[in-house]
């Protein structure tokens, strides 16, 4: 069931976007009654910070930071999805275990050098704009700092004996992206005069904040690799070939460097107008998706662990993704959904009822009930997880962990009994359901992510949906409404007479070993002439035995129950990042990546941009 834990409070205008009615009263007692569903969003802080990357935040935070960080930071926020998929690279990937090949690393460094030349170009012109002397000192010092900067590269063309002006053919990607440095530095950006009209220093020092919104996003990413690369070595070994490059960019010197330009991004945007603003933002993303086209046009001469189709032969595997719903896909537990949905729609009181309608309890009633059920589970829930979990830290059985969690779906089952036996289900209309399901709010990147995966006609691949949801006519929904109705659902279902629900709930998947026998089942029923690969993505204890099962088992967040039960019985849990860089060291030439379920090893994230990357690639 789980529908009262890991549960987020449902703000009044979240519950206005999921449901809408032609009858105002439905509106108007939504808003009454948003704080009844806040007795079953217990446990709301079970989502803290995903021991994943360090990345930035998702999007979805954005709206609560705006006024506490200045305008640079929100824009690395903002576009966190194109920093995930510059690291996911194969290119970043590769560097980062040290297996890159030497003559991938030495082009790399060639069309940097061409880079770089051209990053100096677009300081000068930018310190020619700024009015402001400090700024212009600023200015000055970053640009001083890119100059050290080519000298390290100077360090490895001699190193390696390269000429870089002479060996190296400037390709597209880094055409392209100095093309734009330079052009925006030089005031050609739509809206703007050219640099000789600029008639006054408001005017220069425009153009001066247009070139640092162009320029910020390659400091501030290179700092935030370096970083992460950083924390990935070991520091008693100094064997990793690239660790100079590694050491550069994680020193702290780079890191004040990256800081500063984003200070001086700052500064000069103070006065600008929300729609020169948008200018920067625009500039910025743009910046963003030429860094990962400049890594992405690295040539490599070596297999990579990333992205994951790329490794996998369509002729040969059938990719098979499965997915939870709740808290994977979802910002809300849809069982608080429906427990709104019941309590807004329902009578005032039992009287006035026709006798040809299903009898439904008061709202009144539904919420005292729903406060009981979930105490109830809230309590035996945690009681059961305490009696399944280990004393001690025990080396990882599947069968053993297996055999635990079954005590936890007689659990589930019971829980789900009291819930249809109580009636709080009954008399929802499916119409209000499906509306719902329409505007339920899915974690960014989630729509996007499957929409490329079934939309991918060169792609082998089958996406299944398990879920403990009471109804899976909502998670059809919220995915028809992304373009999504041929995903598979595999949910428990509500009954109707109409489309007026009963009450009664037609028991599919509502346990671990459910979830599990669900998942063998649908492997037992593919075609043998491809090989499988199975990754599943989820968030729970419910998820736990799927996660084991597949080749590639995704946790998705940071549920607290999960890592504790896993933990107990021997699971590993790795964040995915760390864990590609150590799969691509053990990565031998002519070999396969090896992906083997079962294994208890289990990968972490904090974003779908994360699985997206992995999986898809950019």
């Amino acid at each position: 069931m789980r529908f009262f834990l890991g549960r987020n409070p449902i703000k009044s205008s979240s519950v206005l976007s999921l449901v809408s009615s032609s009858s105002n009263s439905l509106l108007s007692r939504l808003l009454r009654t948003n704080r009844a569903v806040r007795s079953y969003c217990i446990d709301s802080t079970r989502r803290s910070s995903p021991e994943s990357m360090a990345i930035p935040a998702p999007k979805s935070a954005i709206s609560t930071i705006d006024n506490e960080v200045g305008l640079a930071r929100r824009f690395w926020i903002k576009f966190r999805r194109e920093s995930v998929f510059a690291m996911y690279s194969p290119f970043a990937v590769s560097l980062a275990s040290g297996n890159l090949k030497i003559e991938t690393f030495r082009h790399y460094i060639a069309q940097d050098f061409h880079f770089l030349k051209a990053f100096a170009q677009a300081y000068e012109l930018a310190e020619e704009c700024a009015d402001d002397d400090d700024a212009k000192l600023a200015i000055s010092e970053i640009r001083t700092a890119v100059l050290e900067e080519l000298k390290l590269h100077d360090s490895f063309v001699q190193e390696w004996g390269l000429d870089v002006a002479k060996e190296v053919v400037v390709n597209s990607a880094t055409v392209k992206y100095t093309d734009f440095l330079l052009a925006t530095a030089s005031g050609k950006v739509e809206g703007v005069k050219a640099p000789g009209k600029l008639a006054t220093p408001f005017e220069r020092t425009k153009v001066a904040a247009y070139t640092l919104g162009a320029m910020t996003p390659c400091m501030r990413l290179y700092a935030f690799i370096g970083k992460e690369f950083q924390e990935l070595q070991n520091a008693n070994e100094d064997s990793h070939p690239y660790r100079k490059w590694i050491d550069n960019y994680s020193s702290e010197s780079f890191q004040a460097s990256a800081v500063q330009t984003e200070e001086l991004l700052d500064k000069l945007s103070v006065s600008l107008t929300g729609e020169e603003l948008d200018i920067i933002e625009k500039l910025y993303h743009q910046a963003m998706k030429l860094e990962i086209e400049f890594f992405l046009s690295q040539p490599l001469v070596q297999p990579t662990v990333v992205p994951l189709i790329k490794e996998q032969n369509p002729e040969e595997y059938r990719l098979i993704i499965f997915s939870d719903f709740d808290l994977t896909c979802t910002v809300v537990d849809s069982s608080a959904i429906l427990a709104e949905i019941a309590i807004v729609t329902a009578p005032k009181s039992d009287h006035n009822q026709s006798e040809t309608q299903i009898v439904r309890m008061s709202s009144a009633d539904l919420r005292n009930t729903w406060g009981i059920l979930s105490r109830q589970y809230t309590e035996e829930y945690e009681q059961c997880i305490e009696s399944i979990v280990p004393s001690e830290k025990v080396e990882f059985n599947y069968e053993n962990l297996h055999n635990a969690l079954e005590q936890l779906s007689d659990f589930e089952n019971r829980a789900n009994n009291r819930v249809i036996e109580s009636g709080v289900l009954k008399g929802l209309n499916l119409e209000d359901i499906k509306r719902a399901g329409e505007r339920l709010i899915l974690h960014d990147g989630c729509t996007t992510f499957f929409q490329n995966v079934v939309k991918n006609e060169n792609l082998n691949a089958n996406v299944h949906v398990l879920s403990y949801c009471w109804c899976g006519d909502l998670i059809r929904s919220a995915f028809s409404q992304g373009g999504l109705p041929e995903l598979n659902v595999h949910a428990n279902e509500f009954t109707f007479e109409g489309s007026i629900s009963t009450g009664e709930i037609a028991k599919k998947v509502e346990s671990p070993t459910d979830k599990v026998q669900a998942f063998n089942d649908i492997l037992a029923n593919c075609s043998k002439d491809k090989k499988n690969l199975t990754v599943y993505i989820g968030d729970s204890v419910g998820d736990l035995l799927c996660l084991l099962q597949a080749d590639i088992g995704i946790v998705f967040g940071s549920s607290s129950s999960l890592r504790r039960v896993g933990t107990q019985f021997g699971v590993s849990f790795i964040p995915l990042f760390p864990g590609l860089v150590k799969k691509q060291k053990e990565y031998i030439e002519g070999s396969s990546s090896d992906w083997k379920g079962s294994t208890g090893i289990l990968y972490t994230v904090s974003s779908w941009a994360d699985i997206h990357a992995f999986i898809l690639g950019w």
